[in-house]
Protein backbone atom coordinates (compact mmCIF):
# COMPACT_ATOMS: atom_id res chain seq x y z
CA UNK A 1 0.00 0.00 0.00
CA UNK A 2 1.13 3.42 -0.51
CA UNK A 3 0.54 6.61 0.59
CA UNK A 4 1.41 10.11 -0.46
CA UNK A 5 1.82 13.39 1.94
CA UNK A 6 2.61 17.11 1.62
CA UNK A 7 5.18 18.59 3.61
CA UNK A 8 5.72 21.84 3.62
CA UNK A 9 4.95 24.04 0.68
CA UNK A 10 6.92 22.08 -1.99
CA UNK A 11 7.84 18.63 -0.76
CA UNK A 12 5.85 15.30 -1.39
CA UNK A 13 6.95 12.27 1.51
CA UNK A 14 5.76 9.21 -0.71
CA UNK A 15 5.72 5.61 1.67
CA UNK A 16 5.14 2.04 0.57
CA UNK A 17 3.92 -0.33 3.60
CA UNK A 18 3.70 -4.09 2.20
CA UNK A 19 3.48 -7.42 3.80
CA UNK A 20 6.80 -9.43 4.51
CA UNK A 21 8.99 -5.76 3.21
CA UNK A 22 10.89 -3.22 5.39
CA UNK A 23 8.81 0.37 5.28
CA UNK A 24 10.14 2.55 2.64
CA UNK A 25 9.21 6.32 2.19
CA UNK A 26 11.16 9.19 0.83
CA UNK A 27 10.69 13.06 -0.01
CA UNK A 28 10.31 14.38 -3.36
CA UNK A 29 9.69 18.23 -4.44
CA UNK A 30 6.91 16.83 -6.62
CA UNK A 31 4.09 14.91 -6.35
CA UNK A 32 4.54 13.05 -10.02
CA UNK A 33 8.37 12.53 -8.73
CA UNK A 34 6.97 10.33 -5.67
CA UNK A 35 4.47 8.83 -7.51
CA UNK A 36 7.42 7.40 -10.16
CA UNK A 37 8.93 6.59 -7.08
CA UNK A 38 6.28 4.28 -5.62
CA UNK A 39 5.90 2.50 -8.98
CA UNK A 40 9.26 1.13 -9.61
CA UNK A 41 9.53 -0.26 -5.62
CA UNK A 42 6.41 -1.52 -5.97
CA UNK A 43 7.63 -2.93 -9.22
CA UNK A 44 10.79 -4.64 -8.01
CA UNK A 45 8.44 -6.20 -4.90
CA UNK A 46 5.90 -7.63 -7.63
CA UNK A 47 8.94 -9.64 -9.18
CA UNK A 48 11.10 -10.27 -6.16
CA UNK A 49 14.16 -7.92 -6.85
CA UNK A 50 13.57 -5.27 -4.23
CA UNK A 51 16.52 -4.61 -1.91
CA UNK A 52 16.39 -1.78 0.42
CA UNK A 53 18.38 1.50 0.26
CA UNK A 54 17.50 3.12 3.18
CA UNK A 55 21.10 2.33 4.73
CA UNK A 56 22.60 3.33 1.71
CA UNK A 57 20.30 6.81 1.48
CA UNK A 58 21.50 7.52 5.41
CA UNK A 59 24.75 6.17 5.41
CA UNK A 60 27.43 8.84 4.84
CA UNK A 61 30.92 7.98 3.13
CA UNK A 62 32.61 9.29 6.19
CA UNK A 63 30.63 6.62 8.20
CA UNK A 64 31.72 3.33 5.83
CA UNK A 65 35.38 4.71 5.57
CA UNK A 66 35.82 4.89 8.97
CA UNK A 67 34.70 1.35 9.27
CA UNK A 68 36.71 0.21 6.91
CA UNK A 69 39.79 1.54 8.62
CA UNK A 70 38.96 -0.56 11.35
CA UNK A 71 37.83 -3.31 9.82
CA UNK A 72 40.20 -4.08 6.81
CA UNK A 73 42.81 -1.56 7.06
CA UNK A 74 44.50 -2.18 10.20
CA UNK A 75 44.84 -6.03 9.00
CA UNK A 76 47.20 -5.17 5.83
CA UNK A 77 50.44 -5.28 5.55
CA UNK A 78 50.79 -2.07 4.36
CA UNK A 79 48.61 -0.69 6.58
CA UNK A 80 49.99 2.80 7.49
CA UNK A 81 50.10 4.09 3.84
CA UNK A 82 46.43 2.86 3.46
CA UNK A 83 45.19 4.71 6.22
CA UNK A 84 46.89 7.59 5.70
CA UNK A 85 44.87 7.57 2.24
CA UNK A 86 41.56 6.89 3.93
CA UNK A 87 42.41 9.85 6.29
CA UNK A 88 42.89 12.11 3.72
CA UNK A 89 39.51 10.58 1.48
CA UNK A 90 37.88 12.07 4.97
CA UNK A 91 38.53 14.85 4.26
CA UNK A 92 37.61 15.32 1.00
CA UNK A 93 33.50 16.93 0.56
CA UNK A 94 32.71 13.27 -0.71
CA UNK A 95 32.84 11.86 2.57
CA UNK A 96 29.74 14.27 4.17
CA UNK A 97 27.67 12.86 1.16
CA UNK A 98 25.94 9.85 1.53
CA UNK A 99 26.61 6.71 -0.34
CA UNK A 100 23.70 6.28 -2.28
CA UNK A 101 23.91 9.89 -3.82
CA UNK A 102 27.79 9.33 -4.91
CA UNK A 103 27.55 9.10 -9.05
CA UNK A 104 30.27 7.85 -11.65
CA UNK A 105 30.47 11.64 -12.66
CA UNK A 106 31.53 12.74 -8.78
CA UNK A 107 34.62 10.08 -9.01
CA UNK A 108 35.84 11.41 -11.81
CA UNK A 109 35.53 14.65 -10.97
CA UNK A 110 37.28 13.60 -7.37
CA UNK A 111 39.85 11.71 -10.53
CA UNK A 112 40.48 14.67 -12.33
CA UNK A 113 41.17 16.97 -9.33
CA UNK A 114 43.72 14.62 -7.60
CA UNK A 115 45.73 14.87 -10.87
CA UNK A 116 46.10 18.40 -10.34
CA UNK A 117 47.80 17.51 -7.36
CA UNK A 118 49.54 14.07 -7.64
CA UNK A 119 50.83 11.29 -9.98
CA UNK A 120 48.19 8.59 -11.75
CA UNK A 121 49.64 5.88 -9.41
CA UNK A 122 48.47 8.09 -6.70
CA UNK A 123 45.10 8.41 -8.10
CA UNK A 124 45.25 5.00 -8.99
CA UNK A 125 45.41 4.12 -5.41
CA UNK A 126 43.17 6.30 -3.78
CA UNK A 127 40.39 5.01 -6.30
CA UNK A 128 41.69 1.40 -5.12
CA UNK A 129 40.09 2.23 -1.99
CA UNK A 130 36.95 3.72 -2.78
CA UNK A 131 36.86 0.64 -5.21
CA UNK A 132 37.05 -1.58 -2.50
CA UNK A 133 34.52 0.60 -0.15
CA UNK A 134 31.79 -0.02 -2.07
CA UNK A 135 32.35 -3.66 -3.09
CA UNK A 136 32.98 -4.12 0.61
CA UNK A 137 30.11 -2.11 1.74
CA UNK A 138 27.93 -4.34 -0.90
CA UNK A 139 29.33 -7.89 -0.09
CA UNK A 140 30.19 -7.62 3.74
CA UNK A 141 27.81 -5.24 5.16
CA UNK A 142 24.89 -5.86 3.29
CA UNK A 143 24.40 -1.99 2.50
CA UNK A 144 22.48 -2.16 -1.76
CA UNK A 145 24.82 0.36 -3.32
CA UNK A 146 26.33 0.11 -7.40
CA UNK A 147 30.19 0.83 -7.77
CA UNK A 148 30.78 4.02 -9.58
CA UNK A 149 34.51 3.53 -9.28
CA UNK A 150 33.90 1.05 -12.16
CA UNK A 151 32.15 3.32 -14.77
CA UNK A 152 35.16 6.06 -14.61
CA UNK A 153 38.66 5.77 -16.97
CA UNK A 154 41.25 4.56 -13.95
CA UNK A 155 44.60 6.68 -15.20
CA UNK A 156 47.15 4.96 -16.83
CA UNK A 157 50.31 3.69 -14.33
CA UNK A 158 53.48 5.41 -15.76
CA UNK A 159 56.50 3.33 -16.80
CA UNK A 160 58.95 2.17 -14.23
CA UNK A 161 61.02 4.91 -12.70
CA UNK A 162 64.25 5.72 -13.81
CA UNK A 163 65.56 8.68 -11.40
CA UNK A 164 68.71 9.44 -10.76
CA UNK A 165 70.83 11.97 -8.51
CA UNK A 166 72.30 14.17 -10.66
CA UNK A 167 75.67 15.22 -10.38
CA UNK A 168 77.42 18.71 -9.88
CA UNK A 169 77.25 20.52 -13.60
CA UNK A 170 78.28 24.41 -14.55
CA UNK A 171 79.87 25.01 -10.97
CA UNK A 172 76.80 24.34 -9.20
CA UNK A 173 76.26 21.66 -6.23
CA UNK A 174 75.45 18.05 -7.18
CA UNK A 175 71.82 17.04 -6.15
CA UNK A 176 73.04 14.91 -3.86
CA UNK A 177 74.31 17.69 -2.13
CA UNK A 178 71.64 19.72 -2.04
CA UNK A 179 69.48 16.94 -0.54
CA UNK A 180 71.76 16.31 2.24
CA UNK A 181 71.67 20.45 3.23
CA UNK A 182 68.07 20.27 3.35
CA UNK A 183 68.12 17.23 5.67
CA UNK A 184 70.55 19.14 7.87
CA UNK A 185 68.22 22.22 8.08
CA UNK A 186 65.52 19.66 9.04
CA UNK A 187 64.13 20.04 12.33
CA UNK A 188 63.92 16.21 12.36
CA UNK A 189 67.76 14.92 12.99
CA UNK A 190 66.92 11.47 11.89
CA UNK A 191 66.13 12.33 8.86
CA UNK A 192 69.54 13.16 7.42
CA UNK A 193 71.08 9.82 8.15
CA UNK A 194 67.71 7.86 6.87
CA UNK A 195 67.87 9.07 3.75
CA UNK A 196 71.62 8.38 3.43
CA UNK A 197 70.66 4.84 4.35
CA UNK A 198 67.96 4.98 2.04
CA UNK A 199 70.40 5.87 -1.00
CA UNK A 200 72.83 3.38 0.21
CA UNK A 201 70.64 0.07 0.36
CA UNK A 202 67.71 1.06 -1.95
CA UNK A 203 65.68 -0.12 1.21
CA UNK A 204 61.84 0.62 0.85
CA UNK A 205 60.16 3.53 3.36
CA UNK A 206 58.44 0.43 5.66
CA UNK A 207 61.48 -1.68 5.76
CA UNK A 208 63.87 1.52 7.37
CA UNK A 209 61.50 2.47 10.04
CA UNK A 210 60.74 -1.57 10.61
CA UNK A 211 64.53 -2.05 10.82
CA UNK A 212 65.16 -4.10 14.73
CA UNK A 213 68.99 -4.92 16.00
CA UNK A 214 68.68 -8.41 16.26
CA UNK A 215 68.61 -8.32 11.94
CA UNK A 216 71.62 -5.84 11.59
CA UNK A 217 75.02 -7.95 11.57
CA UNK A 218 77.59 -4.88 10.98
CA UNK A 219 80.64 -7.85 11.05
CA UNK A 220 79.20 -9.35 8.42
CA UNK A 221 78.13 -6.00 6.71
CA UNK A 222 74.07 -7.23 5.96
CA UNK A 223 70.23 -5.95 7.43
CA UNK A 224 68.30 -9.08 7.36
CA UNK A 225 64.67 -8.00 6.52
CA UNK A 226 62.48 -10.97 7.54
CA UNK A 227 59.13 -9.68 5.86
CA UNK A 228 59.20 -7.21 2.62
CA UNK A 229 56.44 -5.79 0.82
CA UNK A 230 56.29 -8.79 -1.19
CA UNK A 231 56.34 -11.55 1.91
CA UNK A 232 59.48 -12.91 1.28
CA UNK A 233 62.62 -12.29 3.30
CA UNK A 234 65.76 -10.95 1.99
CA UNK A 235 69.32 -10.12 2.91
CA UNK A 236 70.58 -6.24 2.29
CA UNK A 237 74.42 -5.68 2.13
CA UNK A 238 75.82 -2.77 3.81
CA UNK A 239 78.31 -0.48 1.99
CA UNK A 240 80.63 1.20 3.74
CA UNK A 241 78.81 4.68 4.04
CA UNK A 242 75.95 2.62 4.98
CA UNK A 243 77.86 1.13 7.59
CA UNK A 244 79.01 4.13 9.52
CA UNK A 245 75.76 5.52 9.22
CA UNK A 246 74.77 2.74 11.65
CA UNK A 247 77.79 3.39 14.33
CA UNK A 248 77.91 6.84 14.04
CA UNK A 249 75.86 7.72 17.49
CA UNK A 250 73.91 4.38 16.26
CA UNK A 251 72.15 4.16 19.30
CA UNK A 252 70.16 7.59 19.01
CA UNK A 253 69.97 6.86 15.24
CA UNK A 254 68.22 3.30 15.75
CA UNK A 255 66.01 4.51 19.03
CA UNK A 256 63.16 5.61 17.57
CA UNK A 257 62.84 2.29 15.60
CA UNK A 258 63.58 -0.63 17.78
CA UNK A 259 61.00 -2.64 18.08
CA UNK A 260 61.16 -3.96 21.37
CA UNK A 261 63.42 -2.80 24.30
CA UNK A 262 65.39 -5.89 24.20
CA UNK A 263 66.30 -4.83 20.82
CA UNK A 264 67.24 -1.19 21.59
CA UNK A 265 69.69 -2.36 23.84
CA UNK A 266 70.93 -5.03 21.17
CA UNK A 267 74.30 -4.45 19.89
CA UNK A 268 74.42 -4.41 15.98
CA UNK A 269 76.50 -7.51 15.06
CA UNK A 270 76.21 -9.11 18.60
CA UNK A 271 75.26 -12.14 17.20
Amino acid sequence: MASFRKRGSNRWQAQVRRKGYPPQSKTFVTRAAAVQWVRSIEYEMDQGLFVSRNEAETTTVAELLNRYLQEFTIQKRGAGPEAYRVRALLRHPLAKRFIATIRAVDIARYRDERLQEVTPGSVRRDLTILSQLFEVSRKEWGIYVHNPVRDIKIPAERGARNRRLQDAKDGSDSEETRLFDGCRKCRNPYLLPIVRLALETAMRQGELVGMHWQHIDLKRRTIFLPQTKNGDSRTVPLSTDAVAVLTCGSRKFMQPWAGSNDGAREQPGSR
